[in-house]
């Protein structure tokens, strides 16, 4: 962390800059685009349900398309710009943001906004996640089952914008530890899926082996009993001799 403090005290040696998300972008909403209008290939398009089930803090591809011909009506999202999903089930998910990266411009639908700004795109999709962001918003946020946030509220907030080198920077850290985090995610997941094969092996193999168990006595008791029967029948036989 020291090259980003020493990155800020050179360009602002009296502390970080804020101002709102209004002053350094704006808010524009998605329009006309139904999930019933995706398709598997066309125009990249990015339906705001999907922010909440599919993507993460960006994206270089879509997962759905529309035809050119609606396309054209829709608004379009630019390289660079967050896409924010405005609605959900509960106050988290409001306001959940993922910045588009790819190469061309792409349909947004409804219930999204779309925040054209100066900043890095990574770095205010990030902010999005942070509990200085989710605080704020708070105030913000309205409606009783389906809880939403305005673009006017969301300019409101107010975020802290350091030069250019050091979002990059801070970028940077947080990608490498997103990363990190995904491995070690596979890599519990895996360790978990073998313990739980180890577990059901080992739980199989000694219920099983108490079934043998019991099923060697039931089989040596069924041996004794004939043998036990022989003797009797030979020693009727003597005695009748």
């Amino acid at each position: 962390m020291s090259q980003i403090d020493d990155l800020i005290a050179k360009h602002y040696p009296d502390g970080v800059a804020f101002k709102t998300l209004g002053e350094v972008g704006e808010f524009i909403r998605g329009n006309g685009l139904q999930k019933s209008d995706l398709t598997e290939a066309g125009i990249g398009a990015i339906h705001y349900g999907q922010i909440h089930t599919h993507y993460g803090t960006w994206a270089t591809e879509t997962k759905s398309f529309v035809g050119e011909a609606l396309a054209e009506k829709l608004r379009k999202a630019q390289p660079g710009d967050l896409v924010i999903a405005t609605t959900s089930e509960d106050d988290e998910a409001v306001a959940k943001a993922v910045a588009w990266i790819g190469d061309a411009e792409i349909a947004v639908s409804g219930d999204a906004y779309i925040y054209r700004h100066k900043l890095e795109p990574k770095y205010i999709s990030y902010f999005f996640q942070s509990e200085q962001f989710q605080d704020q918003k708070k105030r913000y946020i309205t409606g009783t089952k389906v809880r939403r946030i305005s673009g006017e509220s969301l300019a409101k907030i107010r975020v802290p914008v350091p030069p250019l080198e050091v979002q990059q920077e801070i970028v940077t850290i947080l990608d490498d530890l997103a990363k990190l985090t995904t491995e070690l995610e596979v890599a519990l997941r895996e360790e978990l899926d073998a313990r739980r094969r180890q577990y059901k092996y080992y739980r199989d193999a000694l219920l099983t082996f108490d079934e043998r168990a019991d099923s060697a006595s039931k089989q040596a008791s069924k041996q004794a009993s004939k043998q036990a029967s022989k003797q009797a029948s030979n020693y009727k036989v003597d005695d009748a001799e």
